[in-house]
């Protein structure tokens, strides 16, 4: 910040907040709101914690109202392109729902998977698409959606389901040329794309391949056949309703190419959303008719049309059909059901900027590099500072960039690879983001799956293994992640 404190805080005072933000949310989740405490308790507590920090700031370091009120303006600022997206995705869930595109997923879907595999194949497809597309937020805003409505459909519970979706996606977050993240972390540790790729490779296949596995177990242990409802008449129950036809598929299959050209996500998304309001009206017309609430009109005009399809953009549209397992895959909430998940990026990055302007966080960081005595412990500590971002300023961009450029200088002091670095900012960084409800990652992967994150956490298992691995590696592998002699003086030079 240009405007730093006037004073220092001390250790205690940056807790604080921390420990008043942990201790209301953790009353909120577990003993009062429940899995309800999204719906505006949760906001409340991370306003109420930057007041506690902000406080602070004011009153015991002298800091300057105005300091605090940049530091919000720019954490809001930096999500700002994030909270757009959810708005179009829940305009894109909408039209994806009125003009069959989700129902004629689902139902090819039940024809291709077989159940027991079905975990795996997910996460798998769900890797494909997000190391092609480059992003863990689009992979699950599309085919995301209807692996979760497919395995909803054969008896699987949504927390399951979501957690191999989520894996699946943020592998090829990881791993991706394209994603945002794979570029910051090299460029924060002072490396090369694609040799930070490489490095990652060490850790990411050997925690993929146990994902995949535990997947596998889950699938071929469990009984189908107590599912409700058989695969033929839930498939009979879409078809009674929508117009299936592979032509459906033209609209994903746009999108997915226009992300895959390097498209902005925004525009991508947003023309995903209007092609799904014009298949609805080509395809789907009694269905939009539906959505309109005009019931009693045999020949939908233009204008009726219209409406139908813009509810769908906007708010709730459920789709009534004989069976009742069908509904509960058939409803959306479109534009206005994200509101919610906009309220809540919105307090964290009002806490998380208080906390940064403050000298707060980096306090708290600067504490944590003076435990460290040894390659593995450094490496430990790199993912745990990771972690405490994700926790504290509710952002996986903001838990690569600050510990990269806080341990850049000790890797290189030590003669490790910064590849080390930038692999540990991934494996904490990026993909523990979604397991944190108030974090941005996790709060829109919730919002767009319409599943908890206390629901998916348990099946996240890559997310969760990650970290894991990273730890162990620096531990077991010491020797590999040394620069030879001759380089230490080299890479000491060089500065971010």
């Amino acid at each position: 910040m240009t405007n730093p404190p006037h004073k220092t805080p001390r250790l205690l005072e940056a807790f604080i907040p921390i420990i008043f933000l942990i201790v209301f949310l953790f009353f909120n989740v577990f003993f009062v709101f429940k899995d309800d405490s999204l719906a505006g308790s949760n906001q409340l507590i991370l306003l109420f914690s930057a007041a506690v920090a902000g406080s602070i700031a004011v009153f015991r370091l002298k800091t300057k109202w105005k300091t605090l009120q940049e530091g919000m303006v720019k954490s809001i600022s930096a999500a700002l392109a994030s909270m757009i997206i959810l708005l179009i995705i829940g305009a894109l869930a909408g039209t994806w729902l009125i003009s069959g595109i989700v129902p004629a997923m689902i139902y090819y879907g039940l024809d291709l998977i077989n159940p027991s595999v079905f975990l795996v194949a997910a996460c798998l497809v769900s890797a494909v698409v997000s190391v092609a597309t480059g992003s863990s937020w689009t992979t699950v805003a599309t085919i995301g959606i209807a692996l979760l409505g497919i395995g909803k459909a054969m008896g699987l519970p949504e927390g399951m389901v979501a957690g191999a979706i989520i894996s699946g996606s943020y592998f090829g977050d990881k791993m991706s040329p394209m994603s945002d993240t794979t570029n910051l972390a090299p460029a924060m540790a002072g490396t090369d794309l694609f040799t930070h790729i490489r490095s990652m490779t060490r850790t990411t296949i050997p925690t993929i391949s146990v994902t995949l596995l535990i997947f596998l177990i889950i699938g071929l242990t469990r009984d189908f056949s107590t599912a409700s409802i058989p695969v033929k008449n839930l498939q009979s129950a879409i078809t009674h309703k929508f117009t299936i036809t592979p032509w459906l598929f033209l609209v994903p299959a746009a999108v997915l190419i226009m992300i895959v050209k390097k498209t902005p996500a925004i525009p991508a998304l947003l023309a995903g959303a209007i092609m799904g309001g014009i298949f609805a009206a080509i395809f789907q017309p009694d269905i939009v008719l539906e959505a309109a609430g005009e019931t009693n009109s045999d020949s939908p005009n233009s204008q009726t049309l219209y409406k139908g399809i813009m509810t769908a953009l906007y708010t709730d549209v459920s789709i009534a059909t004989p069976n009742k397992q069908v509904n509960e895959l058939l409803s959306t909430s479109g534009m206005a059901g994200m509101l919610n998940t906009i309220w809540l990026i919105m307090s964290a990055m009002v806490f998380g900027g208080i906390m940064e302007a403050s000298g707060m966080l980096q306090r708290i960081t600067q504490s944590i590099i003076g435990a460290v005595h040894s390659t593995g412990s450094l490496i430990a500590s790199t993912v745990v500072t990771c972690g405490f971002f994700n926790i504290t300023a509710s952002d996986q961009y903001l838990a690569i960039v600050v510990p990269g450029r806080m341990f850049a200088d000790t890797y290189r002091k030590r003669g490790i690879r910064p590849e080390i670095l930038s692999r540990s900012l991934e494996d904490a960084g990026t993909v523990t983001s979604v397991l944190v409800p108030w974090n941005t990652c996790g709060a829109y992967q919730s919002g767009v799956l319409g599943v908890a994150t206390g629901s998916y956490l348990p099946y996240c298992f890559f997310n969760i293994l990650s970290p894991v691995v990273n730890i162990l590696w620096g531990y077991l592998f010491v020797k590999a992640d040394l620069l030879p002699k001759e380089s230490e003086k080299e890479m000491a030079q060089v500065k971010i």
